[in-house]
Formats: C-alpha cells, sequence, structure tokens
C-alpha cells in the first residue's frame, strides 16, 4: 500500500498517477520543478504483505530466497515480493506498480509478458513441456544464433549461464590440454567452484572473499587478471607460459556494477590468445543480444574463439548455451569426446521464447533506440546527482548501463568497489519507495527494454532528483 502525504489537490488536478498503476507520473516539460519535488518526494509506499511474506520464507528457504542478492543484504531492509509483471512495470503483493529496471535481471528485454511470446509458449505447452528428445524448435533458434553471433558455428544448448559455463570451461581445456585459465577480478561465470575466486557479483554484496565449500585444489588453476588491464594478462602469460588455455571475460562487466571495457583491452586479448595458444571466451550470458544482436562481439568489433549465452535468448525461460567454432564445437559429445548432457536441455518451452524473442530483436533499429533511452535515463540521473552536489560516473551499452556513486571513470572491480556503499543502499531504498525497482546491489547492472517509455524515464529522472536532494 502506499502511504499519502502529498497534496491531494495537486495530485488530482495534475494527474499524478498512471491510468491503472500507482506510480507518481510526471510531465518533465509542463511541470513546475517543485511541484514534481513535492510529490516525488511525499509519496512512498509500504510493503506489509511483502515483509510478511518474506518473514515466512526464511523459515522455508536459506535467507529466504532463490537467489542471493535478491535478498536485499547489501541496501537494507526486506525485499518487496512480487505478484506480476508487465511491460516496464513490475507489480508487488502490496498493490505497488514499479518502473522496473532489473527486468529479470536481463531477459525482458521486450518488456515483461511480451504478448507475443505467451502467445507462443502457450501453444507450445500445448504440445508438451518438454520431451528430452530432439525437437525441430532447437534447429531453428540454433540457426538464428549462428547467424547473429559472429565467433558461433554450432551451438550447444543448456538450462543455464552457470551450467553453459561449466560445459565451456571443460571445453577449453579439452580442445587446448591445458588446465590453467585466465580470469578477471569482479567478472562472474557463474557459481561452479573453479570461477567462485573473485567473483563479483553475489559473492561481492555479501563480502565474502570465495565461497566456502570450494575445494583449493578447484581454482588452483584458476588465474585472476584485472580487467581494462592489458599488461596483467601479459604478466600471466609469461609466467604460466604454454600452460593457458583460455581467457575468459564478461566483454562487459555486469557483475562488478556496469563496466565497460577499453576496445584496445578487447584486440589485445584476442592477440595475447593468438599469440600463446589460447582460445578467447566471451562469457556473454548478460551482453548477448542485449548490447546488440550479435553480441558485445559485434559491438565492439572483437571475435572470440568460444561465447556462452543466457538471459535474452531463453526469452524469459531458463536457457543458457555455448558456441564457437566448428573445430572446437565437435569436441563435445556426442561428436567428440568432451562429455555434457542436460535432461532439460533444448526444451521447447525455452526454445520458442527466444525465437519469438530474437524475432522481434533481430528488426531495424531496436539496438539504437534501446541504446538512445539508456543514455537519456543515464545522462538524466548523473545530472540530477551532480546538481546535488553527488560525485557519480555512468555508462551505456546497448540496452545495459550502470552508474557508481564515485569519481569516474570506473575501469576495474577495485575501482568499483571505492563507490559509496552506504549511499546506495539509501538512494536504492528511496527509489524503490517511490516506485523505481532498481538492482539491489551497486555491483549489478541496469537493464533498458523496448517496453520502456520516454515517459517512463522522464518520470524516473524526476524521482531521482527528488531523491538525490534528500541523500
Amino acid at each position: 500500500m502506499k502511504l499519502t502525504i502529498a497534496l491531494t489537490a495537486f495530485l488530482s488536478s495534475a494527474g499524478a498517477f498512471s491510468t491503472g498503476g500507482r506510480i507518481p507520473s510526471f510531465n518533465a516539460k509542463t511541470a513546475s520543478a517543485s511541484a514534481l519535488k513535492s510529490a516525488v518526494a511525499d509519496e512512498v509506499y509500504t510493503f506489509a504483505k511483502s515483509e510478511e511474506i518474506f518473514a515466512e520464507a526464511k523459515t522455508l528457504m536459506p535467507g529466504g530466497v532463490s537467489s542471493p542478492v535478491r535478498a536485499f543484504k547489501s541496501v537494507g531492509g526486506s525485499p518487496i515480493v512480487f505478484d506480476s509483471v508487465s511491460g516496464a512495470y513490475a507489480f508487488d503483493v502490496d498493490g505497488n506498480k514499479y518502473i522496473d529496471y532489473v527486468g529479470t535481471w536481463g531477459p525482458a528485454i521486450l518488456g515483461h509478458a511480451d504478448p507475443d511470446v505467451i502467445a507462443a509458449v502457450k501453444s507450445t505447452l500445448d504440445k508438451g513441456a518438454s520431451f528430452g528428445a530432439p525437437c525441430p524448435l532447437e534447429n531453428e533458434l540454433a540457426k538464428m544464433v549462428i547467424d547473429a553471433v559472429p565467433s558461433v558455428e554450432m551451438v550447444r544448448f543448456t538450462n543455464s549461464g552457470t551450467e553453459a559455463c561449466m560445459g565451456m570451461i571443460r571445453l577449453v581445456r579439452a580442445y587446448t590440454e591445458r588446465e590453467k585459465v585466465i580470469k578477471f577480478e569482479g567478472c562472474y561465470h557463474g557459481h561452479a567452484d573453479s570461477f567462485l575466486v573473485q567473483a563479483g557479483s553475489g559473492v561481492a554484496t555479501l563480502g565474502l572473499p570465495d565461497s566456502p565449500g570450494v575445494p583449493a585444489s578447484a581454482t588452483k588453476s584458476t588465474l585472476c587478471a584485472e580487467y581494462n588491464n592489458l599488461e596483467s594478462v601479459k604478466e600471466i602469460m609469461e609466467a604460466n607460459k604454454d600452460e593457458i588455455a583460455a581467457i575468459i571475460l564478461e566483454p562487459v562487466v555486469g557483475n562488478s556494477g556496469f563496466i565497460k571495457p577499453d576496445k584496445e583491452f578487447l584486440q589485445g586479448l584476442r592477440q595475447l590468445a593468438d599469440d600463446n595458444g589460447a582460445v578467447l571466451v566471451f562469457d556473454e550470458v548478460m551482453t548477448g543480444f542485449r548490447v546488440a544482436y550479435g553480441g558485445a562481439q559485434s559491438y565492439f568489433g572483437v571475435t572470440p574463439d568460444v561465447t556462452t549465452m543466457g538471459k535474452v535468448i531463453g526469452g524469459g525461460l531458463p536457457v543458457g548455451a555455448y558456441g564457437g567454432k566448428k573445430e572446437i564445437m565437435e569436441l563435445v559429445a556426442p561428436a567428440g569426446p568432451m562429455y555434457q548432457a542436460g535432461t532439460l536441455s533444448g526444451n521447447p518451452l525455452a526454445m520458442t521464447a527466444g525465437i519469438e524473442t530474437m524475432k522481434k530483436l533481430s528488426e531495424d533499429g531496436v539496438y539504437e533506440e534501446l541504446e538512445r533511452k539508456a543514455q537519456k535515463l543515464v545522462d538524466g540521473i548523473t545530472a540530477a546527482a551532480e546538481k546535488h552536489g553527488h560525485a557519480i560516473t555512468g555508462g551505456v551499452a546497448g540496452g545495459m548501463f550502470g552508474w557508481f556513486f564515485t569519481e569516474g571513470p570506473v575501469k576495474n572491480f577495485q575501482q568499483a568497489a571505492k563507490s559509496d556503499s552506504d549511499k546506495f543502499a539509501k538512494w536504492h531504498r528511496m527509489m524503490l519507495e517511490r516506485g523505481v525497482y532498481l538492482a539491489p546491489s551497486m555491483y549489478e547492472a541496469g537493464f533498458m527494454s523496448l517496453a520502456h517509455t520516454d515517459e517512463d524515464i522522464d518520470n524516473t529522472i524526476a524521482i531521482a532528483d527528488s531523491v538525490l536532494s534528500q541523500l
């Protein structure tokens, strides 16, 4: 429910609430600054039912959640409990409506519950939820992925990004007959043992350097370099000559907050991999079909040997994939000896949702529009922060964005960690109470969808301006 303190007369005359929703809605061109400030500053949500449900959840599931970052540990308070989603909006069990910039952590690029995707999935469901056998939908989505992603000549579908990365690391070791891999501080590649080394995201949010239960033997072959620092990679290569199987990275970091690479860094990694007989891997679980139709490799013009994917290609259903050069992928069973399998891999529901999503993403101008809207949001919020005396830096790539409460630029995890976490926590809670749903960790990126309107963005900036004036 909402606690109403603002002037009823203003709300009534200005039409401050969107039809059928509970977010303060503003016309930034016509409303006065003082009126905007009053409306957004004084309208706050309450969360009694969410708190009740979450209290019960903590007695049933570890921390009350099925994935750690959802617990709001780094921002304080209890998480809100969703009831439904539609378009650019989320609705909680207390009846509150939010402009959502999490988008189920990236997949909702069309907007939540896209009618065409939902209709196609319902039609497929009539034929069965899972076959455990080949189906034509796998071929169709595979062809779309291969046509779109420069590095992919063959693809294997899985059920999650973590599962895709597990298959990938086994594959690159099998292909090179080497064990050691280089990853980067703050880059997250799922929760498999060998990757939980300086992994950013939920690990950083919880203040855990690694995870208990991961044996030293599982990570001794994982070597960490500094993101955007090519010299740190060269040093590791030189100290481990002819022993590195792969260089693995998020081509745009989304698990240390939003960190964009220098193009020269990616080009340098390509050259280092070639010079040392290593495989270059882009983990595009987050960036694939999110920053460009061909992923970050298309956006930056640097082609890896192997790519992992997920999120968007499942259209909101559980999915993952890894793909690459044919000569590498033909090592995967049953074509080759490198074993990986999955009961629900390639299931018809996920394939259908992915196909319908990618049809829309392949249309002209989609990614230009996503980046325009993301840039407008980041520019508006950084301008508001600077106006109120806050150090801030932000950036965008396609439909992915983020900002840090620190002087920029932020080029790596160490710099990201210097951001003002207390300020972020207060900012997150105050934005949430006023109808804007942001990722509950400063170590996560934000996501724009095609469903977000300029009015949504204007409203968000107006709310942010008011909140930043109070921090």
